[in-house]
């Protein structure tokens, strides 16, 4: 037997025993009856089994390398078996004195810098938000949200746990009538014109989408809120810092900033914001310290498939970059399993649509979704992947104004507060 065919063999069995793996000649890896199937049209692959590169298994199969057979679901708890290491400990770096440490540092952060110019973010954005509307709002709920939902109730639609996060978020704001509130990368507009239909804000939503952006001008027009609302295609390094916001969202938008970019994005935001005012960041961390994406070549097919140009950060350098930026954190929360559910109430909307899905953009990309979204889910579950919003105040300065003497903020340094529902504006409706 081939030496790599023996290695995958005891892999399989070890690890992954609901997989069976058919080699070109006929010859069967694994249980005849094995839930999932990888069938090799070459003998390639087999080194990306060999070596538990599943991110290399599924760029196979999204060029037709391979061909995979069963349900996402069980395929993608079969990669996760296949997987040698824990994927967050991809490229360790040593010692703080270490002059290879250094180094790769210089190198991450010069590959940083220019994979996140103004040009390069406009095309990484659109790459993956422009494939085409209509496929998105296949799998995604009616608003066409398409970040970490909120799921308060066990036996919530998606659609509801996507509002649930909406106003999860607003009241962490404490979002007042009137308040200019700012949401940058507002995606489909769905916070967006939850603010203002709920909390009764004047709202700016900024998106390099051209779609998103033509898509949100609609529902403006036709909800009649032009007075009140608008979406801007711009870049947030673009926006001018004329009269300030007493409120700012950035969902699942720092992911595309950028670890280089990143001081001068939260720095940007500050001046953005009126003094005593908040910021909701929410977005996809590392599950590791170290790691700017996954190991295993998962990191690897992300960056050519989905998102180009995305880098994962853990949750501590956030803070510290947002804190080196003149802000205060006021509360963290982790919403990880909300994520993989999240994700896989999306992959079951694709699994069920797959025709429609294809007419719309091709095998190709229906494949590549169809491992990202199950692919996520199981990183969110197994914690490769985290999903935190951090609420921050801009301090005043003022010892003497909020909640309490030194407060400086908006912000009542209580937690009850975004569940109680008397302390919704009169301007919120259900």
């Amino acid at each position: 037997m081939n030496p790599l065919a023996r290695i995958v063999e005891a892999k399989i069995a070890a690890h992954a025993p609901g997989l069976a793996v058919q080699l070109p000649g006929g010859q069967l890896l694994g249980a005849a009856n094995a839930r999932v199937r990888i069938a090799l049209a070459d003998w390639k692959p087999l080194g990306q089994l060999a070596a538990g590169r599943v991110g290399g298994l599924a760029q196979d199969w999204v060029e037709g390398r391979i061909e995979l057979h069963d349900t996402m679901r069980d395929i993608a708890a079969a990669a996760a078996g296949l997987v040698d290491s824990d994927p967050t400990l991809a490229y360790p770096a040593p010692g703080p004195a270490s002059a290879l440490a250094w180094w790769r540092s210089l190198l991450r952060d010069s590959r940083s810098q220019s994979s996140h110019t103004r040009e390069a973010d406009t095309r990484q954005v659109q790459f993956h938000y422009d494939v085409s509307d209509d496929f998105y709002a296949l799998w995604l709920d009616a608003q066409r949200v398409y970040s970490c939902a909120y799921w308060r109730a066990g036996a919530a639609t998606l659609g509801q746990a996507q509002q649930a996060k909406l106003d999860h978020v607003c009241r962490k704001l404490r979002l007042r009538p009137g308040e200019r509130f700012l949401d940058v990368g507002a995606g489909w507009g769905g916070l967006l014109l939850w603010a203002a239909e709920h909390y009764g804000v004047d709202a700016t939503g900024i998106t390099l989408s051209k779609n998103q952006h033509a898509h949100v001008q609609g529902l403006i027009e036709a909800r009649g809120l032009a007075g009140r609302v608008r979406i801007e295609l711009r870049d947030y390094r673009e926006l001018p810092v004329r009269e300030p916001f007493d409120k700012i969202a950035s969902i699942g938008m720092f992911e595309h900033v950028g670890r280089a970019q990143l001081p001068a994005y939260f720095a940007k935001l500050l001046r953005l914001l009126a003094p005593g005012g908040l910021l909701m960041n929410h977005g996809i961390t590392a599950g590791g310290t170290r790691n700017a994406q996954l190991g295993a070549g998962i990191g690897e097919f992300i960056e050519r498939y989905i998102f180009p140009g995305g880098e994962l950060l853990h949750l501590s350098h956030v803070l510290a970059t947002m804190a080196e930026a003149g802000w205060e954190a006021v509360d963290v929360e982790n919403l990880r399993p909300h994520y993989a559910r999240t994700l896989w109430a999306w992959s079951d909307a694709l699994e069920a649509r797959l025709p429609e899905a294809r007419a719309l953009t091709g095998e190709r990309v229906v494949r590549a979704y169809r491992l990202y979204l199950a692919g996520s889910a199981v990183a969110f579950e197994r914690g490769w992947m985290s999903l935190h919003q951090v609420l921050a105040a801009k301090p005043s300065g003022e010892l003497v104004a909020g909640s309490m003497p030194g407060a400086q903020s908006v912000y009542p340094f209580t937690r009850d507060y975004i569940y109680r529902d008397d302390d919704r504006p009169p301007a919120a409706h259900d």
